[in-house]
Order: structure tokens, then C-alpha cells, then sequence
């Protein structure tokens, strides 16, 4: 029987670091330092290094982060916070829990991302925050808001969940997601990139004062134990966490580029099969380090060809099926259907296909045998 086909697999990547991930977890069981242990500040230490000496604060999810880089920044009621419609459920959520409201622009057909002239038109006396998300692994191009965005007082807060990892060029200089705003948020869920064996986060800032604010906000609002100055959260990342994250993040620039050289392959593999102009593969836009956290094309029929590539064994997944515009929950934004019809198109017809650094050029072709099949039949 033909071995399925996973849009990720774990497995083979924990086999390729499995002696380096148990020493790491016993050393953390060894010490019996489950909650801030020294494993913590380390990773966070790393993680400031990788990212160009901004301060980075570990928490307990990227939705967490999002939220403490929001409170810190003192988004509240009355507020508005320009985003994506095009994006995972916290990046907007996380703006409602604190009363404030999300102010959706459209997003680029081309690279998915969220369209920074769109985003600077839309600002009103009220914008307090512009967050950008840096969908499927490659930065939205920000440089030509960038300053009118800080001339006029609103903080760049980007959502980096998807792109530990991932740079820009622009002119002589390399900025690195997360690393490019006032503020930056990630997440290290498993299928990640750079991801954990649970949940975890990180919030960096270039501001001290405000790295301050988020590693007070984390821990309850206390500087010191028992005594609050603000309401925080309980978010913290756990020291088996950060232990993973270590063995992890001195691998990541090799996984990356593994899934940019199978990102290649399938633009080879499709090419052909003459299948460029029926299916669209991901844009790089030009001066853009892709890491591809996700390999996401535009697909004619593209709940009947995911159909087509399951019963074959072939996992495929939709980011996402319903635009946050749309979502019931934000019913009271007022929004409808056709206010962004780039966001409504890519959710009607984009597909995720399998990439993860240990996949096959066997696999992949596969992949775009079944595509092909399905196009000619």
C-alpha cells in the first residue's frame, strides 16, 4: 500500500535530533526548574542574538504574545488596530479581548500578505497600532509605511507567528521578521518552524521600557512575587519548552533551507507538467527570504481537487476557508461580503501542499502527478 502523504511530519524531524532533544529534557528534569528556569533567559538570550540584539521575552503561545504586546503598548477600549482579513483567528481576536477594534484592509493576490498603502489609508484619529502579518513564511514589504506610520504616533506590531526565520532586504539592509517594528510576535506551536513540543511564544521589542512592560505583563503584572503593579496574564514559557527550542533554533537555517530547495522543486515539477498558468505557485517578492512555512497555491476547484489528492493519499490543508471579515464572531464590525474580495477569492481557492524540510523529491512528485491527474482528467 502507498504510504500517505502528511502535509508535516514530525516524526522525521524529531528522529534527526532525538539524542540532542533527550539530553536537553533530562538536563531540564535533572534540575527539577520546570517554571523559569535558567533554559528560559538562554533561549531568550539566543533568540535576541538571532534577531539582531532586539529584546526577546518568552510567553506561553502566539496568541499570548499577540495580546501582551498589545497591552503593553496600551491598546484599550476605543481603540483601532488596522489588520488583515486574511490571517489565523488570534491576530484579530486578540485586538477584541482588549476592547479595541480591528480595521481590516485587503491583502496582495500575489504574495497573500496585507497591503501597506491599503493599511496607511485606512488610518484614522483613533488607529493606535498597524499589525501586519508576515503570512506563510515571507515578510510583507512595510518599508514604504514604515516612517509615516512612526511620524504619525502608531506603533508597527507584527505578527511573525509563521516567520522565525524569514528577511527582507531593502536597499543596503537585511530586516528580519519580527525584528523590523516597535514590536514583534511569534509563535512556537509544533508545526512551526521553529516550534516546540507544546505551546509557546515570544514577544520582542526594540524599546526597553516596553520589553519591560511584557515581561512584567507575563507573569501577572509583578516585578516582584506578590506585589502587582498591573492586571498581567500567567504566560509564561516553560523551561522543557525553551530546553526544546534551544536544540531547535541552532538547527533552524539548515531546516529552512530545505524547504526552500523543496519550494524549487515543486516550481521544476510543475513547470513540467505544464501545469503554470492552471495552478498559480507562491510569489517570492523579490529581496524576500521565503521560509515556506507553508507552500500555498491558487487552484481552480479547489475543494474538488483536495478530494482528488486525499483519495490518493495525498494530505492537503485550506488557510483559510472563511476570511475574519466574515467570521460570525466579528459580526458586530459590520463588514460583508465583497468589502475585500482579494481575501474572499484566496480563501475560495488556495491550498496548502505538503512541505516540511524531510520531504522527498518522490513525494513531491507525487504531489504534482496528482494535480496534474486531476487537471487532465
Amino acid at each position: 500500500m502507498t504510504a500517505k502523504i502528511p502535509t508535516l511530519d514530525l516524526t522525521r524531524n524529531y528522529e534527526r535530533i532525538r539524542e540532542e532533544i533527550g539530553q536537553a529534557i533530562n538536563a531540564v528534569l535533572d534540575s527539577q526548574q520546570f517554571i523559569m528556569g535558567p533554559d528560559v533567559p538562554a533561549f531568550e538570550k539566543e533568540c535576541s542574538a538571532y534577531l539582531d540584539g532586539i529584546s526577546a521575552i518568552a510567553c506561553a503561545s502566539g496568541t499570548d504574545a499577540l495580546v501582551l504586546a498589545l497591552m503593553a503598548l496600551d491598546i484599550k477600549e476605543g481603540d483601532e488596530v488596522i489588520t488583515t482579513p486574511y490571517s489565523f483567528f488570534a491576530t484579530a481576536s486578540c485586538i477584541t479581548r482588549l476592547g479595541a477594534t480591528p480595521v481590516f484592509v485587503d491583502v496582495d493576490p500575489e504574495t497573500f500578505n496585507i497591503d501597506p498603502e491599503k493599511a496607511l489609508s485606512a488610518v484614522t484619529p483613533r488607529t493606535k497600532a498597524f499589525l501586519p502579518v508576515h503570512i506563510f513564511g515571507q515578510l510583507a514589504p512595510l518599508e514604504t509605511v514604515m516612517d509615516e506610520f512612526k511620524a504619525r504616533g502608531i506603533a508597527v506590531v507584527e505578527d511573525a507567528a509563521q516567520a522565525f526565520g524569514a528577511w527582507r532586504k531593502t536597499g543596503d539592509e537585511i530586516k528580519r521578521a519580527g525584528a523590523w517594528g516597535d514590536v514583534g510576535c511569534f509563535s512556537f506551536f509544533p508545526t512551526k518552524n521553529l516550534g516546540c513540543y507544546g505551546d509557546g511564544g515570544m514577544i520582542t521589542a526594540w524599546d526597553e521600557k516596553t520589553a519591560a512592560s511584557m515581561r512584567k505583563l507575563r507573569v501577572h503584572g509583578a516585578d516582584a512575587t506578590y506585589f502587582h503593579d498591573e492586571v498581567g496574564l500567567n504566560s509564561r514559557l516553560d523551561s522543557i519548552q525553551a530546553a526544546v527550542l534551544r536544540v531547535k533554533l541552532r538547527h533552524l537555517e539548515e531546516w529552512n533551507e530545505e524547504r526552500r530547495r523543496a519550494a524549487g522543486r515543486y516550481y521544476a515539477l510543475f513547470a513540467e507538467k505544464g501545469l503554470i498558468g492552471t495552478i498559480t505557485p507562491p510569489a517570492e517578492l523579490p529581496g524576500n527570504y521565503h521560509i515556506y512555512h507553508q507552500y500555498v497555491i491558487k487552484a481552480p476547484r479547489r475543494d474538488e481537487l483536495q478530494a482528488f489528492l486525499e483519495e490518493r493519499g495525498i494530505t492537503s490543508r485550506v488557510y483559510y476557508p472563511l476570511s475574519l471579515h466574515m467570521q460570525k464572531c466579528f459580526s458586530f464590525l459590520g463588514y460583508k461580503e465583497g468589502d475585500f474580495p482579494v481575501s474572499e477569492q484566496l480563501s475560495a481557492s488556495t491550498l496548502a501542499l505538503p512541505v516540511f524540510p524531510e520531504i522527498t523529491m518522490e513525494e513531491q512528485q507525487r504531489v504534482v502527478g496528482g494535480i496534474a491527474e486531476f487537471y487532465q482528467k
